[in-house]
């Protein structure tokens, strides 16, 4: 329903007048008095300021017998009744624990039966002769349409154009009269790939430039006939049109973002202490305003007009928002990540006396769970990553075990995006990954659906599955907290959102996936506060006990095979396998016995892409190597002498997102110094060495030559390939461009557009023709490479995808192959059938860790193209041999225990590294 500004009927208001007036008088002397002594349209005047006044005090929510409604306010004519038959129902009923076995019905916007569906309400549709859509969900699992608390879709859109770069304005740190709709793009690219994801609902927060950022609206995902970004508003203020509406009405819930810490300071420079003051002159002014309301409005209701020094509500366009705050009508969504931001937020609360709704990102929020029960009116919800964290200082102490701390204490948890941070297609992955470190599966899957639908003040229409709620239903591939559980189906109002050709998902388990023990992990985040010990447990000889498998390098770079099915033990000394199966003397000896539970033993996977070992907290340059200076941009410093940048020379040593790759099976490192244009030379390490003068802490001195051409430089894509070309047939003195220009050394262009991997294709074989040497090349990152994939195959180049979820996140990276459920293939099989070595890199330094997932992520929609050996080899073999790695690796394993390894099962107990010669422990 949509706000109006109609004026009541004179009957219905001079009925409204005489109502008040019988309210608030004290006797019929005064009814009297007033009515003998003004004109009607004073009388009216008087009415509507009573009116406005009783507004005051309504608190917002559904209005009467809201779910007794028999169609939807977002019903679209010709919508089909569809019945899903044959599913398992998870309703997020009953704290997330009710599952249903049956049927459900949708019609004209709502659910109308979840699990029996009622023979009379068929025979219903039957005497409407409507036509009615049957799906078979053929036992699949059912949810409500995914929620996202916290999403910048269509203010910040995809692909980034300056021309829609509407997240944040840069005026003023206090901004409570600005709008997030005002700058709502339906144009948006992220639209279909977040609905293909199951989003169907997503709160739109301006950014967290300012302390105060403006308001926020949720809406629907889905297309309108309308096209307008009003017509996608889910029960939008009657504030969108200024305060000329009827506030007889029951208000709707308001919706504003705060932002607190490190934003706000960085863009304004500003500190802590001038964002306190911000929020406390801001919340001062709004309540001022208040304050002047009630009081007119004590006169007024007392009868006392005559003592108004104002006839009219004291109103301020700029400030009715905040005052709505004061007011307990607004969910607020506040950015805060550390102990010292909360604090100051909990304390403004209860100087001022309003509630939070939600913190947001939060990082810090698992340590001081007793400081959010002192927020005024009640504990917010707390929004988190699942394991984006470490990227500045104020998230550094982030840990993926603040979902579990959190609801141990009582506390209610959401998963969020803030989209494109996090792709908002895959939220449902952030609510699986809080599920593998612990949080409970049904919290885990509330986190994503009616915690956040209650948290944003929609729990009465969304995200549960029930009847007289919206009809916004997802069908998922797979269990939806498995690795790469897919929509089939998305529903948003009853309508489909897939269609039916673009069904390209491979079922998956249908069981919940095993939750592995991280109890003592999660006990000493707490108690070191966010910064646990992560240094390995080193022994010498170990016997892995119920190994379900082995795998290993077959030699050279030929593959990874499976040495054995049921192995049972392994015995391991000095980072090397002694025994496999029968290893009785072994265990006779001292080694120390680890049991696998069923688990497997893998080759350890190599990471490329991030600048691990580089950087630490990439925002702070003081915990960085610093990027390479681009000679596009100016002269290169002579001091250089024409030497290339070479990454082995700036890397530290002992990290966290270093330990922690390594405690997640990443056993070698390829990193390249940061830049534009030429970055320089990449260097190979164990992460699991202490510092760089550790026996083999260096695997690879030298790996490969890494160059950069992009669209989004400060010199053109035309000059970056003369520039490059110049390099190529000139002579320069560095030796490593020697070897690249005889084929010894491979070059890796880090690229995404199709028409520059054209152009380079063309550079390779005129250099080629030229100098009668085979120039070794590989593309790295190579998003739009699937439109060119044969012609790639042809020039034996090698493709390293960095972006396994795709997203077109620039205007280079817009042609994107969605893969399932919207296309068939996704890069990496589209490449693999073309015939080109495709392997798999990380971009962002804390997502090295989740490598072996996203190798996962691959194996799991690949429709069965890709089989267990080629995954690994995607993140060993594959990747060695497009960055040119010609000496054969060491047989580095890491040892999981129980689960599956592709899927949020299993855990890493230990690396057994001939790298270092000695067996690393986690356990």
């Amino acid at each position: 329903m949509r706000p109006t500004s109609r004026r009541l009927p004179r009957s219905v208001l001079f009925l409204t007048i005489t109502l008040v007036l019988l309210v608030l008088s004290r006797s019929s002397l005064f009814i009297s008095s007033v009515l003998s002594h003004h004109s009607p349209q004073e009388l009216a005047h008087r009415s509507q300021i009573l009116i406005k006044c009783a507004y005051t005090r309504a608190k917002p929510g559904p209005p009467p017998h809201f779910h007794a409604r028999t169609q939807s306010d977002r019903y679209t004519e010709n919508m089909k009744p569809v019945l899903v038959r044959n599913a398992t129902i998870w309703t997020a009923a009953n704290g997330g624990h009710e599952v249903l076995t049956g049927d459900l019905l949708m019609h004209r916007g709502l659910i109308k039966a979840v699990g029996d569906v009622p023979l009379t309400l068929l025979d219903e549709l039957e005497l409407e002769s409507t036509d009615l859509e049957v799906v078979d969900a053929n036992g699949a699992w059912v949810t409500p349409g995914i929620v996202d608390l916290h999403s910048h879709i269509g203010v910040g859109s995809a692909p980034e154009l300056n021309g829609a770069a509407d997240t944040n304005s840069f005026k003023a740190p206090i901004l409570p009269w600005l709008r997030s709709v005002d700058g709502l793009n339906t144009h948006d690219a992220s639209y279909e790939l977040a609905i293909a994801g199951g989003v169907t609902t997503a709160q739109i927060l301006p950014g967290s430039a300012n302390n105060i950022g403006g308001q926020a609206f949720i809406m629907k995902l889905r297309p309108t006939t309308e096209r307008s970004p009003s017509s996608m508003l889910l029960e939008p203020p009657y504030t969108l049109n200024g305060s000329h509406f009827n506030h007889s009405l029951t208000p709707r819930w308001r919706h504003m973002k705060h932002a607190c810490g490190e934003n706000p300071s960085s863009v304004y420079g500003i500190t802590r202490l001038d964002s306190g003051w911000n929020f406390r002159a801001a919340y001062d002014t709004a309540r001022k305003l208040r304050d002047a309301q009630d009081d007119f409005c004590a006169k007024a209701e007392s009868g006392s007009w005559d003592d108004l020094s104002e006839k009219s509500f004291p109103e301020d366009l700029q400030w009715e928002s905040l005052v709505d705050v004061l007011r307990g009508r607004v969910k607020l969504s506040v950015h805060c990540y550390e102990a010292v931001d909360l604090d100051g937020i909990v304390r403004l609360t209860n100087e001022f006396e309003f509630p939070v709704a939600s913190f947001h990102h939060a990082g810090e929020t698992y340590l001081v769970p007793e400081l959010l029960k002192k927020t005024w009116g009640g504990t917010p919800t707390i929004a988190l990553f699942a394991s984006n964290f470490r990227k500045k200082r104020e998230a550094y102490r982030g840990s993926e075990f603040a979902p579990r701390v959190l609801s141990e204490h009582g506390i209610n948890v959401v998963m969020k995006s803030d989209h494109p941070v996090v792709n908002s297609r895959y939220l449902l992955h952030e609510a699986a990954q809080a599920h593998y470190y612990g949080l409970d599966p049904a919290l885990a899957l509330l986190s994503v659906t009616h915690t956040p639908a209650m948290a944003m003040g929609m729990g009465h229409r969304v995200g549960m599955l029930k009847a007289g709620y919206d009809a916004d239903i997802v069908i998922w591939s797979s269990h939806p907290l498995s690795l790469a559980s897919t929509p089939t189906q998305v529903y948003i109002d009853g309508i489909p959102q897939l269609s039916p050709l673009d069904h390209y998902v491979a079922k998956g388990p249908s069981t919940l996936p095993h939750m592995p023990d991280f109890d003592a992990e999660k006990a000493a985040t707490v108690v070191h506060e966010g910064l646990p010990p992560l240094e390995p447990r080193s022994v010498k000889g170990v016997l892995f006990a119920n190994v379900s498998g082995l795998y290993m390098r077959s030699g050279g770079s030929s593959g990874v095979v499976q040495v054995s099915e049921n192995a049972g033990a392994v015995g391991v000394e000095n980072g090397r396998v002694v025994c496999i199966g029968q290893c009785s003397d072994f265990a006779e000896g001292s080694a120390e016995m680890v049991d696998l539970e069923g688990g497997t033993i893998t080759p350890g996977l190599t990471s490329f892409g991030a600048s691990l070992g580089l950087s630490e907290i990439r925002l702070e340059p003081s915990t960085n190597d610093g990027r390479v200076h681009n000679p596009l941009d100016g002269d290169l410093p002579s001091v250089l002498g024409g030497k290339v940048i070479r990454a082995q020379d700036g890397l530290m040593f002992g990290g966290r997102n270093l330990l922690l790759a390594y405690r997640g099976g990443i056993t070698t490192a390829i990193t390249a110094p940061s830049g534009t244009f030429l970055q320089g030379i990449s260097s190979g390490f164990s992460p699991g060495a202490a510092h760089a003068r550790v026996e083999n802490a260096s695997i690879l001195d030298e790996v490969a030559l890494h160059v950069a051409v992009t669209m989004n430089a400060k010199a053109g894509v035309s000059t970056q390939i003369a520039a490059l070309r110049n390099i190529l047939f000139g002579e320069g003195r560095d030796e490593v461009l020697s070897r690249v220009r005889k084929g010894e050394t491979t070059l890796v262009v880090d690229v995404e557009n199709a028409d520059i991997m054209a152009t380079l294709l063309r550079l390779k074989d005129e250099y080629e023709a030229h100098s009668g040497e085979k120039l070794r090349l590989t593309f790295s990152g190579a998003t739009e490479a699937h439109l060119l994939a044969h012609e790639i195959a042809r020039a034996g180049v090698s493709v390293i995808v960095t972006q396994s979820k795709p997203f077109p996140e620039t205007w280079e990276q817009q042609r994107i192959l969605a893969g399932p459920p919207i296309t068939h293939e996704s890069l990496v099989t589209a490449l693999l059938k073309a015939g080109v070595n495709v392997a798999i890199g990380i971009v962002d330094e804390y997502n090295a860790r989740n490598t072996r997932f996203e190798v996962g992520w691959f194996l799991r929609t690949s429709n069965g193209a890709i089989g267990r050996t080629t995954a690994l080899a995607l993140a060993t073999i594959n990747l060695e041999k497009a960055l040119g790695v010609q000496r054969e690796m060491p047989q580095d394993l890491v040892a999981f225990r129980g689960g599956d390894v592709f899927e949020f099962e299993a855990k890493v107990v230990g690396v057994i590294s001939e790298t270092l010669g000695r067996t690393d422990l986690f356990v």
